[in-house]
């Protein structure tokens, strides 16, 4: 009679892997509710600058980290989707504290809210995609880069789209700088992170020609 033999250190690490997802998804998902209602909570409590800081920026950076330690594409998706639905929910708990239950109160208006939730979700794939070692990665680290140093753009400058008073020169060179860092850390080696800085310089210079000549840029 045969005997089988199990390979336990295969089961093990089966086991650690579902583990470590099973963590990440529990996570993603409070961590979600803590930052979308930290953010509710405290606007109009803490210093304007802090509120332009942490609204979009806490929100972006939230899904980054969530899609960057995803432990494969389906499960940046599913994980990152999760923290965008629980931030928007944290965020309408938080209007309803306050006594404001607004759906659209993440992105003001209905499209807005589409169009941040699509925003939060699409980088953080974006963000699972920079683990890649080859250029698309160093690609993907670029746009994450370009859509953070756009946005800081487009708030500085007087007459564009979204433009806000005293964002320039602070809070929009401490989060350009972030964002820099950001790019670093999302690559691996020397080369990468340079090639990843000099493809964000370029597409966000990109964007910006765009918004300039969009109506209000």
């Amino acid at each position: 009679m045969k005997t089988s033999t199990i390979d336990h250190d295969y089961f093990l690490e089966f086991d650690r892997r579902q583990r470590r997802i099973e963590i990440h998804l529990v996570v993603a998902f409070f961590a979600g509710l803590a930052v979308g209602l930290v953010g509710m909570l405290g606007a109009g409590r803490i210093p304007g600058w802090a509120g332009q800081v942490y609204d979009p920026y806490a929100y972006l950076a939230l899904t980054v980290a969530v899609g960057a330690t995803a432990t494969g594409f389906g499960w940046a998706l599913l994980t990152t989707f999760l923290a965008a639905v629980s931030t928007v929910v944290a965020t309408m708990g938080g209007g309803a504290l306050r006594g404001d239950l607004d759906v659209t109160l993440l992105g003001g208006t209905p499209a807005g809210l589409h169009w941040t939730f699509a925003l939060l979700v699409g980088l953080g794939l974006l963000a699972y995609a920079t683990r890649r070692d080859d250029r698309w990665g160093d690609l993907a680290a670029g746009v994450i880069g370009a859509a953070v140093v756009t946005d800081v753009v487009d708030r500085a400058t007087p007459g564009f789209i979204a433009a806000e008073p005293y964002f320039w020169p602070l809070p929009a060179l401490p989060v350009g700088a972030l964002a820099a860092a950001a790019v670093l850390l999302l690559r691996r080696t020397g080369p990468a992170r340079a090639r990843a800085l000099a493809l964000a310089a370029v597409i966000a210079g990109l964007f910006a020609m765009g918004l300039a000549v969009l109506p209000g840029g």
